[in-house]
């Protein structure tokens, strides 16, 4: 049944784009359509990024491993959509003004941080399939793919530097975001609780035994 499933939410995932090229089509992208793309697909980055983080708990809390088959889908659809956001800002927006990007990065400190989190999108989603964790390894991969928690406060941060004035969105997405990696934070400090427990159980028997 997972697997019937899936193509369904692989459409699903191109809803967004869909909308978008439909009202494009009407000409209902408003009086500053190049904002309104930008907008868009800058949401659903975090919205993916997001759901992407929220599948470790969700399945950790659950019991269901079957979600964990949707995990790889939807960090590739948050790259996905940041191509789509970083093309809408070198084409659309600066029409491949290389100099114009260039101070915009190096002055502008929203623009600066959400290029960091875009760029470290990209080991993300080169390695995503399974021979690259064949060949890094399983720590080593692991390892790498922590990127997405640098990549999600960035995210967050673009967009809250971005309005300035209502962040009502942007904390909404830091508060989802800070309770995922807060929950991490707490499965990893209770991980090493059991682990110390267990060591210092190994050599309490030990003693015992050597006596």
């Amino acid at each position: 049944m997972v697997r019937w499933f899936k193509p369904f939410v692989f459409l699903a995932c191109l809803g967004p784009l869909a909308r978008l090229g439909w009202k494009a089509y009407m000409g209902r992208l408003g009086a500053n359509p190049i904002e309104v793309i930008t907008h868009s697909t800058g949401d659903w980055i975090l919205i993916f990024l997001l759901v992407t983080l929220s599948i470790t708990p969700l399945r950790k809390l659950t019991g269901q491993l079957w979600l964990i088959r949707y995990r790889r889908m939807f960090g590739l659809f948050a790259f996905f959509y940041a191509v789509l956001h970083f093309i809408t800002y070198i084409w659309l927006d600066k029409f491949f003004d290389l100099h114009e990007m260039w101070a915009d990065v190096s002055k502008r400190r929203f623009i600066t941080v959400g290029f960091t989190g875009f760029v470290l999108l990209i080991p993300l989603a080169l390695t995503s399939t399974t021979g690259w964790i064949r060949r890094l390894g399983g720590k080593r991969w692991q390892a790498l793919h922590r990127l997405i928690y640098v990549s999600a406060i960035a995210g967050v941060i673009h967009y809250w530097w971005l309005v300035k004035a209502d962040v009502s969105k942007p904390q909404q997405y830091a508060f989802v975001l800070s309770v995922l990696l807060g929950y991490r934070v707490v499965a990893w400090l209770v991980r090493r609780n059991r682990e110390r427990k267990a060591a210092s159980v190994l050599a309490d028997r030990a003693e015992v035994a050597e006596g």
